[in-house]
């Protein structure tokens, strides 16, 4: 019963926006914002819970994959409109990366840290490890992180970048999907529909995934609108509030099904759906900023960064490096989380582009420091050359046994 019950109380969220949406009653922007903002909110949880029940009939790496991609959608469309609407008005570029870094920053340095909390609270262990099966959501973090510090220093987001950032993300997709199908277990909603028969779970889930799809494509606008205006009214910096506001609202159900999978006593789920919200964050998220703004200008363009956007990316580049090297050695510790979020938590007080140059340096030290333990050193120099001579492997044995295949025919 109470599993119905979450599902009705998350699928009204969406249906209180809608019914405002589709009948066009006007609201004030702060309202607006809310409206939409709540609805978004619930239809991040639909989301996530389809996502789930795919993992019973795709690869278990793919549908992790697969649910960090859907859960992330939500701070997609946003971050996507703003970049939509700078290629027409300059004046929305700032808010694209405002977004972006926003929503990169809190997937780190809380969502992250959280998680390990969540878990030592329930289990008493101080330490969570992750899977080797993982390697690859790690070597795809790596390789993305380190292409970030590139943004920065030209001071764009152009097409060149689009095309790197989606081939990466392209081929962390394919690599995903070769793993092997693993029964999932699942809790919630997502356990009581999977007892249903398999035509009817893979209706409810394409259902669940339709009408959050609609929620977040009629909401995306007005939210990202509303907050604008609500700080314009209000005297709040508009940067400010979509850098840190409109991600909390689209990746806070992310967060909550990642520490769900933490209090279930299943680390590797967890943290691996974070990781790879980080990885898509890094390249399908970003990747698509330089398209949307270049079709809606009509033409090849690059988002301009000025000297506050380089500093935000480059902070965001640095947190994600030093992040990487905490987890270099397949294992994460509650010390470590403590201070990702202390280190988060400090920035948040220090808006100021000066502060924001040398924190980045503070990270990126700290990083090198910890490169000197043995074991984070010799897991990162040798898994990042794996990450480019594993697919090379992959691809020729893949014809190789082709090959055989047609000579035994």
């Amino acid at each position: 019963m109470k599993h119905w019950l979450a599902l009705a109380v998350a699928s009204a969220l969406p249906l209180q926006w809608l019914i405002l949406h589709f009948t066009g009653v006007h609201l004030a922007p702060h309202w607006q914002a809310l409206s939409s903002g709540i609805s978004i909110f619930g239809a991040a949880f639909l989301l996530s819970w389809g996502a789930e029940l795919s993992q019973l009939d795709i690869p278990q790496a793919l549908a992790i994959a697969f649910l960090a991609l859907i859960a992330v959608l939500p701070e997609y469309a946003v971050d996507v409109y703003f970049a939509w609407q700078a290629g027409t008005d300059p004046t929305y570029t700032p808010y694209a990366t405002a977004n972006m870094t926003g929503a990169n920053r809190l997937l780190i340095g809380v969502g992250w840290a959280v998680v390990v909390i969540a878990f030592w609270l329930k289990t008493g262990n101080r330490e969570m490890s992750l899977a080797r099966e993982q390697r690859l959501e790690v070597r795809a973090l790596a390789v993305a992180t380190l292409y970030s510090f590139v943004i920065p220093i030209k001071g764009t987001i152009s097409l060149v970048d689009a095309g790197i950032l989606l081939i990466l993300f392209g081929v962390y997709m394919y690599f995903a999907s070769r793993a092997h199908v693993v029964e999932p277990e699942l809790e919630g909603p997502p356990e009581m529909i999977a007892r249903f028969a398999p035509g009817i779970r893979r209706s409810f889930s394409i259902a669940l995934f339709l009408y959050a799809g609609l929620t977040i494509f009629s909401a995306a606008e007005p939210f990202a609108e509303g907050l604008l205006a609500s700080g314009r009214t209000l005297g709040v910096e508009e940067f400010i509030l979509v850098q840190w506001l409109a991600p909390l609202a689209s990746e806070s159900p992310e967060f909550i099904v990642a520490i769900l999978f933490a209090v279930r006593g299943n680390p590797h789920a967890a943290i691996g759906t974070l990781i790879s919200s980080t990885v898509n964050q890094w390249t399908l998220l970003v990747g698509m900023l330089p398209l949307a703004y270049s079709l809606a200008a009509g033409q090849i363009g690059a988002l301009q960064l000025d000297a506050r956007q380089s500093w935000e990316v480059l902070l965001t580049s640095a947190q994600s490096i030093f992040a990487l090297v905490v987890i270099a050695n397949f294992s994460f510790s509650l010390r470590e989380a403590f201070i990702l979020l202390g280190l988060f938590s400090v920035q948040l007080f220090f808006p100021s582009p000066g502060f924001r140059s040398w924190y980045s340096l503070v990270y990126i030290g700290l990083a090198v420091i910890l490169m000197f333990r043995r074991e984070n050193r010799v897991a990162l120099l040798t898994g990042l050359p794996r990450l480019i001579r594993q697919p090379l492997r992959g691809y020729l044995a893949g014809k190789k046994t082709s090959v055989s295949h047609r000579r035994v025919v």
